[in-house]
């Protein structure tokens, strides 16, 4: 494991400019640049920032006629990943020579995902992680995420991976990102609840990890007027979309910074990955404390078979994953 140094890192709490691709980019970059100048070495965007989270799922009823002009306006702004689409945040990354990881609606083919794109300081896409499971009526507008984009990047101040939303609920995926010696988890989400952060705070505690917590800001107003159906399902500024829950944490569980409620804004807080790893002496979940003579994960990451990647793929035996990590078993 390589040394590691302080850094600088940024929660982006904004709103995206709802369903036009091209605006938030542009209002992406200009984050950037502020996160940034401010110090910034790593950016973090909220949950499917990119061209905006699909609230309208928990308003509609399944296929009539406004979800489906909604989705079909999502479809259209959705980012192809790597590609042309988010070269201005490529392009940013690079010229601030930050790290950023930005929330997306990606097209799959004729399938959307809820995905995170890691970029590096040369504008490369180091990594694409797809939602494993969207919650409730998530699964009207984005396909299932596989093994393949559980991802950890790394960089001079530690390795950063983590999980989008309700995915911090499921202990074995969290496990599989511990497994991958992750030093800074983001945790991007639509989640507005009192219970978020004190998520945020267990995962920081239980992998000895700093996170970054980050949400959207978003009300009735920021939905386009003209979009079919929006007059009848949207209200004004008082119609709360996502108040937001920004935070960042360090790895005993304390609040650096947020939470961030109400309000558009960015957090800033230094983490200290050598810190962090000197804390899993007490307790490292996948480590020491892990217990491998009773329990056991095996995480498949390849490729989901019906992906161009991943031809043949079904032929040949999953690659070894993980270190054995905590797994209840009979």
């Amino acid at each position: 494991m390589r040394s590691v140094r302080t850094a600088t890192v940024a929660a982006v709490q904004a709103t995206p400019v709802f369903l036009d691709r091209t605006a938030t980019l542009e209002r992406c970059v200009r984050l950037i640049e502020e996160a940034t100048a401010a110090g910034a070495e790593l950016v973090v965007f909220p949950e499917a920032f990119v061209p905006g989270y699909p609230d309208w799922v928990w308003r509609t009823r399944p296929w009539d006629t406004v979800s489906t002009s909604f989705y079909r306006r999502l479809f259209d702004q959705a980012v192809e990943v790597p590609g042309p689409m988010i070269q201005p945040v490529a392009d940013a990354a690079r010229a601030a020579g930050a790290f950023v990881v930005l929330g997306v609606n990606e097209r799959g083919g004729s399938t959307l995902y809820n995905s995170l794109v890691y970029l590096g300081p040369t504008g490369e896409v180091l990594g694409v992680h797809r939602k494993l499971m969207p919650t409730g009526g998530e699964r009207l507008v984005w396909g299932s995420g596989d093994g393949s984009g559980l991802v950890a990047v790394d960089t001079p101040f530690g390795r950063v991976g983590g999980l989008i939303c309700w995915e911090n609920y499921m202990p074995l995926a969290r496990a599989a990102v511990y497994a991958d010696d992750v030093d800074i988890f983001v945790a991007p989400t639509w989640d507005n609840s009192d219970g978020w952060v004190p998520t945020l705070r267990h995962i920081a505690r239980e992998g000895r990890v700093h996170v970054i917590g980050t949400n959207s800001f978003l009300r009735g107003s920021d939905v386009p007027a003209d979009e079919h159906g929006a007059q009848d399902l949207y209200g004004g500024d008082d119609d709360w979309m996502s108040r937001g829950n920004a935070s960042i944490v360090s790895p005993d569980g304390d609040l650096l910074a947020g939470p961030l409620v109400g309000e558009a804004g960015i957090l800033y807080a230094t983490v200290d990955a050598a810190a962090a790893r000197a804390g899993r002496q007490q307790f490292d979940p996948v480590g020491h404390y892990a217990r491998p003579d009773v329990f056991r994960l095996t995480v498949d990451r390849r490729a989901a078979p019906f992906s161009q990647d991943a031809v043949g793929a079904a032929e040949t035996p999953a690659p070894p994953s993980v270190p054995p990590v905590p797994l209840p078993t009979a």
